[in-house]
C-alpha cells in the first residue's frame, strides 16, 4: 500500500488566509473502509482509480467528497482497492464556503473530471514550498471553488441578469416557476435569495458605470433598476462602504 502524507501545524497568521490546510497525502491499493469515522476538522477524498462506497453511494473515479468536520463518514475501496488523494483543512473560510454551497453538510460522491487530480498535485506541491501553509492555503481555496461545486450557467440566473437592470425584476410567474421554487434555485446556485442575487448585480453595474462613464449618480441609479437615486444610494453605501460619488472619486484618474 505505497503512499505519502506531509502534516502541517498553522501558526495564526495562516488561520487569517481564510483556509488552512493540516495534511494531506495519498494511497492507493487495500486502504480498508474508514466506519462512523467523525473528524475534528474538515477534509477532501479524490478518488482516481479503482471503485468503492461513501456513505452507501457508489464511488467510480474520478470522483471527490468532502467530509465536513463533526459529521460521522463511512468509505472505503471494494475488494479490489483503490487510488486516494486527500487533504484536511479548516478555518474560518469554511463555514462561507458552507453556506455559498461549495461545501455539502455530508460527504456525497460527486463526479469530477480527470484535470481534478493536477489540483492535488499543486497542493502537493505547495507542500514543497519554503512557506508551506501559506502555499497550501492559496491550493486548498483553488480545489474548493474549482471542484466543489461544478456549475452550469443555469437559465434562472441568466434570466435575472438579463432583467436586473428593470426598475421591476423579472418574477417568479414569468419564469414559469412558483417563488419558493425560484428562492430555492437561486439559493442553490448562488447562497442567497432572488432579490438580493438581483441587488448585488445592480451595484455591481453601477460600480463600472461610475468608474467607466461620466453619468450623474441620478443617471446611474436608473440605468441599474432604482428608481429613487435615495434609496440607491443608501444601498450602494450600505453595500461598498463609500457614497457612489466617493466610490467614483476613488476610482476615477486624473
Amino acid at each position: 500500500m505505497p503512499g505519502w502524507s506531509r502534516y502541517l501545524t498553522p501558526a495564526a497568521a495562516h488561520w487569517g488566509l481564510g483556509l488552512v490546510c493540516l495534511g494531506a497525502g495519498g494511497q492507493s491499493g487495500r486502504t480498508g473502509t474508514v466506519r462512523e469515522r467523525v473528524l475534528s476538522s474538515h477534509a477532501v477524498v479524490l478518488v482516481t482509480a479503482g471503485r468503492g462506497r461513501c456513505n452507501d453511494r457508489p464511488v467510480v473515479p474520478p470522483t471527490l467528497f468532502h467530509l465536513p468536520a463533526g459529521v460521522p463518514h463511512t468509505y472505503g475501496p471494494d475488494e479490489h482497492g483503490w487510488s486516494e488523494q486527500w487533504a484536511l483543512y479548516d478555518g474560518p473560510a469554511a463555514p462561507a464556503y458552507a453556506e455559498l454551497g461549495y461545501l455539502p453538510a455530508e460527504a456525497t460522491p460527486m463526479a469530477v473530471s480527470a484535470s481534478a487530480a493536477l489540483l492535488f498535485t499543486r497542493l502537493r506541491n505547495a507542500l514543497d514550498r519554503p512557506d508551506p501553509e501559506t502555499a497550501a492555503a492559496a491550493a486548498l481555496h483553488e480545489l474548493i471553488t474549482a471542484l466543489g461545486r461544478p456549475r452550469t450557467e443555469h437559465p434562472v440566473l441568466v434570466a435575472l441578469a438579463r432583467n436586473s437592470a428593470l426598475p421591476l425584476p423579472v418574477t417568479a410567474r414569468e419564469l414559469g416557476l412558483t417563488p419558493e421554487k425560484l428562492r430555492d434555485i437561486v439559493r442553490q446556485q448562488t447562497g442567497h435569495g432572488p432579490k438580493e442575487y438581483v441587488q448585488r448585480l445592480r451595484i455591481s453595474r453601477a460600480k463600472e458605470l461610475l468608474a467607466e462613464t461620466d453619468l450623474t449618480v441620478v443617471a446611474v441609479s436608473r440605468r441599474t433598476g432604482f428608481n429613487d437615486p435615495g434609496y440607491f444610494t443608501r444601498q450602494f453605501t450600505r453595500r461598498t462602504g463609500v457614497t457612489p460619488s466617493a466610490f467614483r472619486a476613488q476610482q476615477r484618474r486624473a
